[in-house]
């Protein structure tokens, strides 16, 4: 996996983080450097913790799976970003909590990196990913944007959260796409 591919995948699992970034940033009345601070720890640590865990099931397993690898990387991207670009149409009616409480945080920082988890196992299935560079990218990427995330949602308000999770579920789909094809020998 390449830098640039690597890239994009941070930023499609992020969506997720950010979107509920701004979130946060819409409830915070008072917006401190120490807000986006704690966000950003959460939700980057989470989203570099699970794609490592991820990492080690699927390299428990890889032996079992090999010869439909490509399949699998390809089923597990296309759901998780087909569920975010149906999320990105949902109406949401729930009130933003702006608490950054480590009982409000760690349910919503595991919510938002499952599919991180997913995208782990994915990793130990393809035969260049250095898992631990890939990991701290991710985790990097998601701290930067879920602290922006919280400024976007403190200063504009929600107008960028679906647009957010949208995005986001469309890199993953054509990741998952593009291994697939690549697997199968139509891309070089």
């Amino acid at each position: 996996m390449g830098l640039l591919e690597l890239f994009f995948l941070a930023l499609g699992l992020s969506m997720d983080a950010f979107a509920v970034s701004i979130c946060k940033g819409l409830a915070t009345e008072r917006l401190k450097p120490r807000h986006m601070l704690v966000v950003g720890l959460w939700f980057g640590g989470f989203q570099a913790l699970m794609p490592l865990l991820g990492f080690f099931l699927g390299a428990a397993f890889q032996k079992y799976i090999t010869a439909v690898d490509h399949w699998v990387a390809f089923v597990l991207l296309a759901l998780i970003g087909g569920n975010m670009i149906r999320e990105s149409f949902a109406c949401e009616t729930q009130s933003a909590n702006g608490s950054l409480s480590p009982k409000v945080m760690a349910p919503m920082a595991v919510a938002t990196s499952i599919d991180a988890l997913a995208v782990g196992i994915t990793f130990a299935l393809l035969p260049d990913v250095a898992i631990g560079p890939a990991v701290s990218f991710i985790g990097v990427t998601t701290f930067l944007l879920s602290a922006l995330g919280v400024k976007v949602g403190n200063v504009f308000g929600a107008k960028y959260k679906s647009k957010a999770e949208f995005v986001g579920g469309a890199i993953l789909v054509l990741l998952g796409i593009k291994i697939l094809l690549e697997h199968l020998g139509i891309l070089g």
